[in-house]
């Protein structure tokens, strides 16, 4: 633990988990005025292999998280988060952390023998505080994402699928296929290279009762959705659909039909991101789904670590 005056650096496993739940929420609320976040999502973020070593909080009085950062390497890019509520040490918090965060990135170009590309992600558009702190440290905008408050009391309309389209439950005998689908799709999202740990999350996935669904045409698989849902609410994690079919309707028939398990599952709402960063795209997706609420959320890229 290192400590300035009232604050102390220290690592997310050491701190209650609800003051984390509690930071996001709060970043969350304090941007778009409603918070998504569940203590789910952030066993989720977590539980990651890498997090021991890669993820670090800043605490003030009473051990409360002001800014939390985390670090995933992914091949040649090493995928960051970076959460910090506007306040009285919303900035200088920010600071510290992407300090924490870069130096840990040396580290692991030194290691490897050549530097990682660095991404920080989950930036929600109208934050005042990391945006500026990620460009002072030269990171540009690279991707923004739209992410979707989906209604699901009101009943949807069935996938519409291509000729010789079928969804089905994908199996452990499918994770191979799912991994291939999840490194050939042109999605902007990080991609997990290592075929192990991708394993490991749909295991824990399919474990939790989660959604993992596979669509082929004519027997060959061309996309899948992973879904997971708590209490009332889903999360669409991941849609990834193989580049030839694109554009043919293959990611809305899954979103659909990932969205139509939840809704059997319990759930009530569902939270989806797509790669799409503009908010009129949901006007597109309220003919087949009932959405109440957009946001945008960016990603920021920085490929020189000297």
């Amino acid at each position: 633990m290192t400590r300035h005056g009232q604050l102390a650096v220290r690592r997310p496993t050491d701190v209650p988990l609800d003051s984390l739940v509690r930071l996001v929420r709060s970043y969350e609320e304090n941007i778009t005025g409603v918070a998504t976040c569940t203590r789910e999502d952030i066993l989720r973020e977590t539980g990651r292999p890498a997090c021991a070593e890669n993820s670090w909080c800043l605490t003030g009085p009473g051990d409360e998280v002001l800014a939390w950062a985390a670090m995933t390497p992914r091949g040649d890019t090493l995928d960051a988060a970076l959460t910090a509520v506007p306040g009285r040490h919303g900035e200088s918090a920010a600071r510290t952390l992407l300090c924490l965060l870069l130096d840990r990135a040396d580290e692991l170009s030194a290691e490897r023998g050549r530097p990682y590309a660095i991404t920080v992600g989950g930036v929600l558009h109208g934050d005042s505080v990391v945006p500026s702190v990620l460009k002072e440290a030269g990171f540009v905008r690279s991707a923004a994402l739209g992410r979707y408050d989906i209604d699901l009391t009101v009943p949807m309309v069935p996938p519409l699928l291509p000729d010789g389209g079928v969804v089905r439950q994908a199996g452990p005998a499918d994770e191979d296929t799912l991994h291939m689908l999840h490194l050939r799709s042109l999605s902007t999202g990080p991609k997990t290279e290592e075929p192990s740990a991708f394993r490991t999350g749909l295991r824990r996935l399919r474990e939790s009762g989660g959604v993992m669904s596979l669509l082929e045409v004519s027997g060959r698989p061309v996309g899948y959705a992973l879904a997971q849902t708590a209490a009332e609410e889903g999360r669409v994690l991941d849609i990834a659909v193989a580049p030839a079919f694109r554009g043919l309707g293959i990611g809305i028939a899954l979103l659909t039909a990932a969205l139509a398990e939840l809704r059997e599952l319990g759930a009530v709402r569902a939270l989806v991101t797509l790669d799409s960063g503009d908010l009129n795209d949901h006007e597109a997706l309220g003919h087949v789904l009932s959405v109440q609420g957009a946001r945008i959320v960016t990603r920021f890229r920085r490929t020189d670590t000297d």
